[in-house]
């Protein structure tokens, strides 16, 4: 899939080990690219989800149409997808949301 990202500061801690690290720790950081790199590499939203790739989940109530994967506990990176034909991971937010 392809990925595009919400804003220029999610992009930098996505695709840039060193402020990733700076931001979150060194585990928080190899557990995002570890994330970033198998969203890259599924075909589909769907294929995370059937084949559990990263506890991939869809959210529920005012998140409806996002999806979620386990980064360090308690955090998830969570995204959405845009369209049905060509998958394109929208990166939104690195949060706690629980």
């Amino acid at each position: 899939m392809d990925i595009t990202y919400k804003n220029k500061k999610i992009k930098k801690v996505c695709t840039d080990a060193n402020a990733a690290e700076k931001m979150y720790g060194r585990k928080m950081a190899e557990k995002i690219q570890q994330r970033i790199d198998q969203i890259t590499a599924a075909d589909s939203v769907e294929m995370l989800i059937e084949f559990h790739i990263g506890r991939c989940h869809p959210l529920k109530q005012n998140r409806k149409g996002q999806y979620a994967v386990d980064l360090v506990h308690p955090y998830r990176l969570v995204f959405e997808k845009k369209g049905d034909e060509i998958q394109i991971a929208i990166v939104l937010e690195i949060v706690d949301y629980h």
